[in-house]
């Protein structure tokens, strides 16, 4: 069996009918896009506001939050991964093995929806105020869980080494290497 793995929290792929979709592209396609990637040509553009953020990979590929759901289209597992790392509260990390590319579509109730998005704007760095992270509080996250379950994914919680960066010394102004 697959599996995304989040740190203390996993995402695991079963065998039933509402599997992720896999989308329908061409190996040329893959290819072409493989190919520009490598030369450094990625098309990346992002829109925001209060009413959620789209995210636009580029060849069709996106991610949009807003309206209490998540929407990806022709987008890779690590990529899933990493775009679900940005809404909870711990890191996520692809295993599930899988290589092509999915469409999914996951709904919230409008208190996970707005926790989610308080959880964002802390992993942003943004100050908030108390009354805000109360949300935290109320928020079950229970419908990320059931909403990964309509595609077929799993939650479960799991342990693993982080790599960590530790700053010894910060020098006020850049020295000349």
């Amino acid at each position: 069996m697959s599996s995304l793995t989040c740190f203390e929290e996993s995402v695991e792929t079963s065998g039933r009918p509402g599997d992720p979709r896999q989308s329908q592209e061409s190996a040329a396609d893959s290819e072409a896009e493989a190919a520009e990637a490598a030369k450094g040509n990625v098309n990346v553009s992002a829109t925001g506001g209060r009413g959620g953020v789209t995210l636009d990979l580029g060849r069709g590929s996106y991610f949009a939050f807003a309206d209490n759901r998540l929407e990806c289209r022709k987008i890779f597992m690590p990529q899933f991964a990493d775009t679900i790392a940005r809404f909870m509260d711990r890191p996520v990390v692809d295993m599930t093995g899988l290589t092509g590319r999915y469409d999914l579509k996951l709904e919230f109730t409008p208190e996970d929806y707005y926790a989610m998005l308080i959880r964002s704007a802390i992993a942003a760095g943004v100050v908030l105020p108390p009354q805000a992270l109360k949300v935290l509080e109320v928020s079950s996250g229970d419908s990320l869980g059931t909403a990964l379950q309509t595609v077929g994914l799993k939650m479960e919680s799991r342990k693993s080494p982080l790599p960590v960066l530790v700053v010894d010394k910060m020098e006020k102004a850049p020295t000349d290497n």
